[in-house]
């Protein structure tokens, strides 16, 4: 790998942090990440010094606290600017308190559906329209098809979108598969945005995952490098395969070897979505 990537500008635009010495997980959690999986406030620092990451963008786990933002808004209110938050959140979630969320520098919720499931968000119109109001977004992580069930509920919203992780497509399924085209359609939204990362969460290939790799183009050609970002998902949870920081920059220099689409990507496309030093 050409070191010079540590040294260029770079927004990591998925990150958890678990600190459950600080902040104990709750007692109902359906998942207690411990070990190599952690990854505390201070670890996140170390990490993002070694790899030259300035900045980035806090998302609230599922596992080990739920819907308990404590840990990443204590990361947040030490950061100095460094980072910004994504919330969980209930679907009966009040307009006060998503107001008081913003303002502690969280930007949008967090919605897995591919752990709770398409039917747990069936409820979720009001709180689309609060996040429309308070011109906060839905960071969403969906696999398969599940996408084109959640467009009913998205599409004429309004709500900008972050999608998760590529969106998690089906490799054997090919790139014409529904749930895939209908992420590729949301890149002529222009208020949609999708994450370049996640790509050991669905390649049936160890790294550097080349069967992920037409993907990764397809999505660039879709979004435009203006309405993509990059992320590592440190400390990947649950992830099949040992995942290293630094084998994952790798990978983002051998997808876009030209230095000025990577600023875009890592830099710039973000740093405008998230309003880092604006």
């Amino acid at each position: 790998m050409d070191i010079r990537i540590f040294e260029e500008p770079k927004i990591d635009c998925h990150v958890h942090v678990l600190d459950p010495a600080r902040f104990p997980y709750g007692a109902n959690t359906h998942y207690r990440p411990m070990g190599q999986e952690m990854g505390t406030p201070a670890q996140l620092a170390q990490v993002m010094e070694t790899y030259g990451t300035t900045h980035a963008l806090l998302v609230g786990p599922n596992s080990g606290y739920g819907l308990d933002n404590s840990c990443m808004l204590d990361t947040l209110a030490r950061g100095d600017g460094r980072y910004k938050g994504v919330a969980v959140v209930g679907n009966d979630v009040t307009f006060e308190e998503l107001q008081r969320l913003k303002s502690l520098g969280v930007l949008g919720v967090a919605w897995n559906v591919t752990y709770y499931g398409l039917d747990y968000y069936r409820d979720a119109r009001p709180l689309v329209e609060m996040l429309v109001a308070l011109d906060m977004f839905v960071s969403i992580q969906v696999e398969g098809d599940q996408l084109v069930r959640m467009m009913p509920l998205l599409a004429d919203s309004g709500v900008r979108l972050l999608v998760d992780h590529c969106g998690r497509p089906t490799i054997d399924a090919g790139l014409e598969q529904t749930g895939f085209r209908a992420l590729l359609e949301l890149g002529s939204t222009k208020r949609a945005f999708v994450k370049l990362s996640g790509l050991v969460k669905f390649s049936h290939e160890p790294s550097p995952h080349v069967d992920a790799w037409p993907y990764v183009e397809a999505l660039v050609n879709a979004f435009t490098l203006d309405h993509c970002l990059w992320a590592s998902d440190w400390p990947y949870l649950r992830a099949p395969a040992r995942v290293d920081y630094g084998v994952v920059l790798n990978l983002v220099q051998r997808l876009f070897p030209d230095a000025s689409e990577r600023r875009k990507l890592l830099w710039d496309t973000p740093r405008a979505l998230l309003g880092f030093g604006l």
